[in-house]
């Protein structure tokens, strides 16, 4: 959430900043709630530097064998004042952190204006589409061709849009998985980590899924907890409610995860496949930064992801969204799209975004500067990246005219050596 002091102090400057996001926020009844709770507060203060001014005199009242009856029944009064304004303050405070919740982080200066993704920026391109001599087929067709897809099975023992992998498809989506984490983790400065896939309620507070996005989620009301949309809410909640040491920063994590969105409101788009899946795998990059160095992070986080599929020879280019398109917590977000030629066009594989302090003020991680002062770090994450979609973009770029996929030669030491993918004759 934003920080209500810079509200305070800079509200023109916070409204200017929004107007990128085509929006209406309520800045200004944030600021009357803030000035009615400080007006309470200062009542509150009054009444209890007067009740301590009569309690003062009770001594000296008793030694001189005066009746204290009278100052008491006043200090009564005034404690039942008191009182009676703690829940008028606690309202004032509960209405503060509602307009709070639903306003979003204010844009870098560099994100463009725009209404939506046809307004983003592309900034770089890697790679050239390849030609084929065939009609390329889609990744879905390629996989249920091969019989290492199976969708109606997927669909029988789970519903729409979940996928089963079948043998070497299992084995190749397994293989992308060790692959990524091998590049971050040795190639790169990631440190891996293996963390649940069931979170509670702050933890999807803390990184900004709540309260705004609770009907993406998949939730598991006997417990009040949550499957994670992305590995990124257990790994920044890590240390939520920690102050870390200037000297530590900045902290580069990773993680594989199974992840699980309802993705409510998306019907029709991207139904078929492995691209908007109820389940789907991820290896997300997380890091933790010291403000003034959190936007050079996020160019090196971005580099990292599309390094796989550099090292995998897909083409894929950068795009730098623009405001329509940013998320609601991010601050400024690069998108990696891949080049899938069923769709003829780039598809989006990560989203590698820099928070600032809007994460960490939410689930308070904090750091000691070089003057000793407690600051929150700024939080940055981004998809290293999609395993399904990576594993649908390898079938489309690699598939073959007779039917089988050739397999990247950076996946070969994981896939026993093998050059192609066949038919799975043997499976049901």
């Amino acid at each position: 959430m934003l920080d209500i002091k810079r509200i305070r102090k800079d509200k023109e400057a916070v409204l200017e900043a929004l107007k990128k996001r085509h929006g209406s926020f309520p800045i200004n009844e944030l600021i009357e709630a803030d000035e009615r709770r400080r007006v309470k507060i200062a009542e509150v203060e009054e009444l209890k530097a007067e009740q301590n001014s009569i309690s003062k005199k009770v001594p000296e009242m008793k030694k001189a064998g005066e009746d204290t009856t009278e100052i008491f029944n006043e200090m009564k009064e005034l404690s039942n004042k008191i009182k009676g304004m703690d829940p008028e303050v606690k309202a004032i405070e509960e209405e503060i952190e509602e307009y709070l919740l639903s306003i979003p982080n204010t844009p870098n200066d560099k994100v463009p204006d725009g209404n939506d993704d046809s307004e983003n920026i592309e900034i770089r391109k890697w790679g050239e589409p390849r030609t084929f001599d065939f009609e390329p087929k889609a990744h879905w067709d390629v996989g249920t061709d091969l019989n290492i897809l199976d969708f109606e099975r997927g669909t029988k023992v789970s519903g729409s849009r979940f996928s089963v992998f079948k043998g070497n498809g299992a084995r190749l989506e397994r293989a992308i998985t060790n692959f990524m984490l091998d590049l971050h983790t040795v190639d790169q400065d990631y440190h891996e980590m293996a963390v649940p896939v069931l979170v509670n309620r702050k933890a999807m507070f803390g990184t900004g899924q709540l309260p705004k996005f609770e009907e993406d989620m998949f939730h598991v009301p006997s417990k009040d907890m949550f499957l994670v949309p992305t590995a990124e809410v257990p790994l920044t909640n890590m240390l939520a409610d920690e102050i870390v040491a200037n000297e530590d920063l900045p902290y580069h994590i990773t993680a594989y995860t199974p992840c699980f969105r309802q993705e409510a409101g998306s019907a029709g788009r991207d139904t078929r496949g492995l691209i908007r899946n109820h389940q789907f795998d991820k290896v997300e990059l997380v890091k933790f930064a010291h403000p003034d160095h959190s936007y050079e992070e996020l160019e090196s986080l971005t580099k990292d992801a599309e390094e796989v599929l550099q090292k995998l020879n897909i083409p894929y280019r950068v795009v730098l969204l623009c405001s329509g398109d940013l998320g609601f917590s991010s601050a400024m977000t690069y998108d990696i799209e891949v080049w899938m030629p069923s769709y003829n066009r780039y598809v989006e594989i990560s989203s590698c975004s820099n928070f600032e302090d809007f994460q960490a003020r939410r689930a308070n991680i904090k750091f000691r500067d070089e003057n000793k002062k407690t600051r929150f770090v700024h939080t940055l994450n981004g998809s290293g990246l999609a395993i399904g979609r990576t594993f649908a973009a390898i079938l489309e770029n690699y598939q073959n005219e007779d039917g089988s996929v050739t397999i990247p030669e950076i996946l070969k030491p994981y896939m026993n050596n093998k050059d192609r993918i066949e038919k799975e004759e043997k499976l049901f």
